[in-house]
């Protein structure tokens, strides 16, 4: 999104609750942000759109031999039609702390007494793929069971009973082993399926499976230490008949595929969480720093470092990129472009109606790439109903 962009991260402190109304940059307080026109007065919903350009500034803690942390010069033009706007990318995203997982539906199963079946899961993510290739692949077979005396060999088996089974299968942990003292200990290379997701049976004709959330690692107090990371974990499915193959790649082949495998609901990340607006602090700390603008381990040796970030809550985030208005190139043929993020809690309801009806004035209505929040999901399973609710909130 932001590789070849100058970028600005502004973090509003949750106590702000308005922007200026009055004054100028000097008048900032350490952290709070504003929006100013050319001649450093505030800029409003109504003088903005007429302003040859605006900015976005904020206070500093620490203001020796430098002011207010400001943006470049934007310009928009949603009135005037006969001025250019700067602007390239405007929008907003809605902080969403639970990321989305995916869901998959395995059903229209064609099972024969007797048969030899087996599913396949192969998951991956940023640490899945880094640990295994090709992603943690696992495989559970099971036998269908037999007809009864005199039954039809052609009719499909009892499709709650095979899901079932698998169940077990797939929720199965692997047999702890005898150490010398006499102790029982575990495999440590034995990753188990229930590690990442749940199994259901669904209406005694779906095996639903459904992914967990990643677990969340620690930062470490090192302040140069980069150790948040945008990822999420996805998975495929195969149902076939047979054992299990040892090839590294599966190849779904119409012959032996006895189940469909339907994603019903995609994974996504977790949007606008104080440890991902940490580290926007961090990655664009130096293109606004006047002076000190690396990061050290220790901590006294970074003092211009500031966050504004409260662990406590999610944020909104809004994206402006835009050109330089003096037309400066990184070479003789790409111009050079800036970013703004600006990143407010997504609870401070009187913030986030001035900012974006000051820049909304300005640059006109903000589209919004949110995507849905799943908030609740919950799964109740009893064989052969299994009921399942989840609130989607649609951003």
């Amino acid at each position: 999104m932001a590789d070849f962009s100058l970028t600005t991260v502004f973090v509003v402190p949750v106590e702000q609750d308005a922007l200026p109304t009055d004054g100028s940059t000097q008048d900032l307080t350490a952290g709070q942000v504003g929006i100013y026109l050319n001649d450093y007065s505030v800029a409003t919903d109504d003088n903005i759109d007429d302003a040859p350009y605006f900015y976005i500034a904020q206070g500093r803690t620490n203001t020796y031999l430098q002011g207010s942390k400001r943006s470049d010069k934007i310009k928009g033009c949603p009135r005037h039609y006969a001025c250019r706007s700067n602007v390239t990318e405007w929008y907003k995203v809605t902080g969403c702390p639970t990321p989305m997982v995916q869901i998959t539906d395995i059903d229209d199963w064609h099972v024969k007494c007797g048969d030899i079946v087996t599913l396949t899961i192969r998951a991956h993510s940023s640490y899945l793929d880094t640990l295994y290739f090709n992603g943690l692949t696992r495989s559970v077979t099971v036998v269908a069971p037999c007809c009864e005396c005199d039954g039809d060999p052609c009719e499909d088996v009892d499709v709650s009973d095979l899901i079932d089974a698998f169940i077990e299968k797939l929720e199965a942990v692997a047999p702890n082993f005898l150490l010398p003292d006499g102790y029982t200990g575990s495999n440590p290379d034995n990753i188990y399926l229930t590690k990442f997701f749940t199994f259901d049976n669904v209406g005694g004709t779906t095996l639903r499976i459904t992914g967990l959330p990643l677990t969340v690692y620690g930062l470490p107090c090192d302040i140069s230490a980069f150790p948040y990371e945008y990822d999420r974990m996805w998975f495929r499915t195969f149902v076939y008949s047979g054992p299990a193959t040892t090839a590294d790649f599966i190849v779904s082949d119409a012959c032996n595929i006895v189940a469909d495998s339907t994603v019903i609901q995609n994974s996504n990340y977790a949007k606008g969480t104080s440890e991902e607006i940490k580290q926007l602090e961090k990655n664009y700390y130096s293109y606004q720093a006047g002076y000190l603008k690396h990061l050290y381990k220790m901590m006294g040796y970074n003092g211009n470092f500031e966050s504004w970030v409260d662990d406590t809550t999610t944020y909104d985030t809004y994206y402006i990129k835009f050109l330089d208005m003096e037309s400066q190139v990184w070479g003789d043929y790409i111009r050079e472009d800036n970013l703004v993020i600006i990143a407010v809690d997504t609870t401070n309801s009187g913030m986030i109606s001035d900012l974006e009806d000051v820049l909304e004035a300005a640059l006109g209505t903000v589209t919004d790439a949110s995507g849905d929040c799943i908030t609740t999901t919950s799964t109740t399973t009893a064989a052969p109903a299994t009921t399942t609710t989840t609130t989607t909130t649609g951003n």
